[in-house]
């Protein structure tokens, strides 16, 4: 196992530029802002035809010659699709529409085939797409020979896909070969902080700083590449080796301020839940005094991060006292802390507290947040605290706000409506789904036994035991022998008079 070096205090003194830095490039995955970038509407019926086709073609070239696919793919397209215009769009819906290996393989070919003889111009995102597309079904052989064959075309958004596809599968030593392979064009800043980066996100921080200890001669790391690194130790819960590298970084020159403090403390956190929830307070304020002792304030993360932790070990009051202080730091909490604690509320059965909190995140302008995630959410919360009439008043603010239930959203108060005894309730729910074209299953639901209607009580009589009927007796007894008095009584009194 790789161990950090010794020497990374002295070769970042060594290396260390007085002059100003450029401005570090973002370390976000690129495939995923391209993702985001080019999302459109649903695949057109061409690009569904093409993907049956090169299913059809992949069942067929399974039996045959490993060189007759590219063939019969190459025939194919020119007898039946010889006037499509291919383009990127269309050639993504195509991708989205071909889920197999082999489907997968034949999209390369036919990304091949388009550049030889279609004048196809391959671009960076191009290249990104198939790529991405073969790394998650862990095909990689094609996605290297891919970038192998296009160096020219090959970008950042290519190599970022590359090094996310081999990340995600656990191969790390293979990602780092390919890189230390690229030729010096290649093997850039910002291609070394996409690998950094998809290595720490991924689980796999220690072999980002091999990386980045690596290339520390040729490619100065900075505060950003440092930054991806602690956060991944602090995901994966190991406080040694972010603690060590935070110190090595402040050691080295880098200003690494409160989003390195709040990753450490958001790792603090963690641990002390494992451990010992009541530690909680005591190992986050060691965090915070040390952030105060260099002069780093506390901003809206900080407190979501420390809210976040306090309201899953149900400590809602103190969170609400914590988020009471934010504005004392000179900060306002952010979307997520809202949610957080609306949650917590209606965990706790603080209800009108809760509700009273949606309207506080509406009035900071967090009201596009409040969207059909977030009120499924809310929601399930008071579902599972059997708290069903308020679950329903939530669905309708969340219908009076414009956003659409899903199916979630009507199964679980559905199956909610039911168990609670409320049928009719249950079906009027049924048929307004299905009315608004939500796929909804009918399914049997058991009506809890709290919920059903109480029976009257039968008393059974007891059969009493022998000193009971002793008593009964002598009562009966007692009350012959009264009445045989009295009667005896007065007939002594008649015949007096008489």
């Amino acid at each position: 196992m790789w161990r950090r070096s010794s020497h990374l205090r002295h070769h970042l003194h060594r290396i260390l530029s007085p002059s100003p830095s450029p401005s570090p490039p973002s370390l976000l995955p690129f495939f995923h802002l391209l993702s985001t970038s080019t999302a459109t509407a649903p695949p057109s019926d061409l690009a569904r035809s093409i993907a049956a086709d090169l299913a059809k073609l992949s069942s067929t070239s399974s039996t045959s010659s490993p060189s007759s696919p590219s063939l019969d793919l190459h025939a194919h397209f020119n007898l039946h699709y010889s006037d499509v215009n291919f383009n990127q769009a269309l050639f993504r819906d195509i991708l989205s529409l071909s889920p197999s290996i082999t489907t997968a393989r034949l999209a390369d070919d036919l990304f091949r085939d388009l550049v030889r003889h279609r004048s196809f111009h391959p671009s960076d995102a191009s290249l990104a797409l198939l790529i991405n597309h073969l790394s998650r079904r862990h095909d990689f052989k094609p996605a290297l020979d891919l970038l192998s064959d296009f160096q020219q075309t090959a970008g950042p958004l290519a190599f970022s896909s590359l090094f996310l596809g081999l990340s995600r599968a656990g191969r790390p030593t293979q990602a780092i070969k390919f890189f230390s392979s690229l030729p010096p064009q290649h093997r850039t800043k910002e291609n070394l902080s996409s690998l950094i980066s998809a290595l720490a996100e991924n689980g796999l921080a220690s072999h980002a700083e091999q990386v980045m200890m690596q290339f520390v001669k040729e490619i100065f790391p900075d505060e950003s590449m440092c930054m991806v690194v602690i956060r991944g130790y602090c995901a994966k819960g190991k406080l040694n080796e972010a603690l060590q590298l935070l110190s090595e970084s402040r050691s080295a020159g880098f200003e690494l301020g409160a989003p390195a403090y709040n990753a450490i403390l958001d790792c603090v956190c963690r641990l002390a839940r494992k451990k010992d929830p009541l530690s909680l307070h005591s190992e986050a304020k060691k965090v915070l005094i040390s952030m105060e002792s260099i002069g780093i304030p506390r901003d809206a993360e900080t407190f979501r991060v420390l809210i976040t932790h306090l309201c899953k070990i149900r400590k809602t009051e103190d969170a609400m006292k914590l988020f009471r202080q934010t504005s004392e730091w000179g900060c306002s909490p952010d979307s997520e802390t809202y949610l957080v604690l609306i949650k917590s509320l209606y965990q706790a059965g603080r209800v009108s507290e809760g509700d009273q909190m949606i309207e506080f995140m509406r009035a900071a302008g967090f009201g596009d947040k409040l969207d059909r995630k977030a009120y499924y959410g809310f929601i399930k919360v008071l579902c599972g605290i059997e708290r069903i009439e308020h679950a329903m008043k939530v669905f309708r603010m969340m219908k009076g706000y414009g956003h659409a239930p899903g199916i979630k959203t009507y199964t679980r108060l559905i199956e909610k409506l039911a168990t609670h005894n409320m049928g009719d309730r249950a079906n009027a729910l049924y048929k307004e789904a299905v009315a608004r074209g939500v796929a909804v299953t009918p399914g049997v639901y058991k009506v809890d036994k709290r919920y059903l209607p109480k029976k009257a009580k039968v008393v059974k009589k007891k059969r009493p035991t022998l000193p009971e009927k002793m008593i009964m007796k002598s009562k009966r007894l007692y009350k012959l022998k009264r009445s045989f008095v009295r009667k005896s009584r007065s007939r002594m009194g008649r015949r007096t008079r008489a």
